[in-house]
């Protein structure tokens, strides 16, 4: 029986939606919109206490983080390279990756609610919107380093879950800092977005429902 994974095209589900086929495993999409309500139904909260997706139906239960969710898939299937062995001299580096993508996520999810979901200019703040794109950028840097001695992808060793993670945030974050200065960044996002299994997870999951501009510039002020 396939997984069945609640999502909202352009949210953190697309990292599970991905990696479930790089792993050849795509799940039944269940599409939910950001602003009409369908999260707050009974149904849907009874899977994820937050009321935010993604949700995945998988192997007899439900689980609700999308990190957790893919450290989950990796260990609970077999015959793939997405994660290092435990015993492994990369299984600390995967790790990091694997969790800093939320570092970077929690300064992109800052952003979207104020250019995105803050709807009068009143509501807005400048500052905020300032210190939290620098914060982003800061972190930025250390995925730029990371690129900098020739890999393709943030472990030495290839591809991994950790760019599936990663990759995601990337796609956001690129709304808010320029990759300008981020070139190492940049190659590495659109060799992300090339893999087959990331154009699969698009098809699946539909155009995405929170930008409706490349990129936002901080407002003056």
């Amino acid at each position: 029986m396939a997984a069945i994974l609640h999502s909202i095209a352009g949210s953190r589900s697309f990292r599970v939606n991905w990696l479930l086929h790089e792993l050849g495993e795509p799940a039944e999409i269940v599409a939910y919109a950001i602003m009409d309500g369908s999260l707050q139904q009974p149904d849907f909260k009874s899977k994820s206490p937050a009321r935010r997706v993604p949700a995945l139906e998988i192997d007899g239960r439900v689980m609700y983080e999308s990190g957790a969710i893919v450290q989950y898939l990796c260990e609970a299937r077999g015959g793939h390279s997405l994660m290092p062995a435990v015993d492994s001299q990369e299984r600390a580096d995967w790790l990091q990756w694997l969790h800093y993508a939320e570092t970077l996520g929690a300064g992109v999810q800052n952003l979207n609610m104020q250019h995105l979901f803050l709807f009068k200019d009143w509501m807005k703040s400048p500052t905020v919107m300032g210190i939290e794109t620098k914060r982003l950028a800061i972190a930025l840097k250390a995925i730029e380093a990371a690129l900098t001695d020739g890999r393709d992808y943030l472990l030495a060793s290839g591809f991994s879950a950790a760019d599936v993670m990663m990759g995601f945030t990337l796609d956001s974050a690129r709304r808010y800092v320029r990759f300008d200065s981020y070139p190492q960044t940049a190659a590495y996002l659109e060799r992300l977005k090339s893999r087959e299994a990331y154009q699969a997870a698009e098809a699946a999951e539909g155009p995405q429902q929170f930008y409706t501009q490349d990129f936002y510039d901080l407002p003056e002020g």
